[in-house]
């Protein structure tokens, strides 16, 4: 059966344009600069888990024609990770069950904070999701369906993010780590999703110099660039990359 993995949103925090119709370096006439916060969707068969709710999640799943889910992990706890996950309450008024969701405790505890009516009962309102701290290895669906994980533990400025290694494909969405270049468990990977935030540094995210450097010397089949800034202008990232690396934008698939 085959998998498919869809970049629902590839944008940094302020998406592409940003809120006050600031398009930075990108040609608005291009339609692969308007960039969704960063959120991706992994499907194979009727099991889909989302990778993080952006705050355009519903657009995204609408967009993309996605009408169940059946999980959600997620990398981290900033806000356009994370704002999302209100947007989910029909799927729990659908399966008339709460949705489980995935992360480390730390995301877990600061979703159970921000958001507690989402995940225990208070008047009128039911409790729509179920939380599980998430362990090194793991797997989400049944029989053909079911997907298996390997979580790893990426820097991320002051926190730690989650990257997700699945089918040959690692989703590295919110880092600036260069020690996992010595991890064995991302070489030889049909696919790298990977942070690329900027051309100049950052203190959280890799730059475009730092996420290339990631990319020789691991080495894996194909890199899709995700977490674009508004400096970063589709058209100028194909003409600067090898050809095994691809800028991505929103609604981008692959099989995996």
């Amino acid at each position: 059966m085959n998998t498919k993995f869809v970049i629902l949103g590839c944008g940094s925090s302020v998406g592409v344009p940003r809120i006050d119709g600031h398009w930075g370096k990108c040609d608005k006439n291009n339609k692969k600069n308007i960039r969704t916060r960063c959120s991706a969707a992994i499907i194979k068969g009727s099991n889909v888990i989302l990778i993080d709710t952006s705050p355009d999640i519903k657009g995204q799943l609408i967009k993309n024609k996605i009408k169940n889910i059946s999980s959600v992990i997620y990398t981290h706890k900033h806000a356009d990770q994370t704002n999302g996950l209100f947007e989910i309450r029909p799927f729990y008024w659908k399966y008339k069950k709460r949705i489980n969701i995935y992360s480390d405790l730390s995301t877990i505890n600061y979703l159970k904070k921000t958001q507690s009516y989402l995940f225990k009962k208070i008047p009128d309102y039911k409790p729509i999701v179920k939380p599980h701290v998430i362990k090194s290895n793991f797997s989400l669906g049944k029989l053909n369906e079911k997907i298996d994980f390997k979580s790893i533990i990426v820097k991320h400025g002051r926190i730690n993010s989650l990257g997700y290694i699945f089918n040959k494909t690692a989703y590295l969405s919110d880092c600036k780590d260069l020690s996992i270049i010595h991890l064995n468990e991302l070489k030889n990977l049909n696919f790298l999703i990977l942070d690329c935030l900027k051309i100049k540094s950052h203190p959280t995210h890799f730059n475009l110099r730092e996420a290339l450097q990631v990319i020789n010397q691991l080495k894996p089949k194909k890199t899709i660039l995700t977490n674009l800034h508004y400096d970063l202008d589709y058209k100028f990232l194909l003409r600067k990359l090898p050809k095994n690396v691809l800028p991505a934008y929103d609604g981008l698939s692959i099989n995996i």
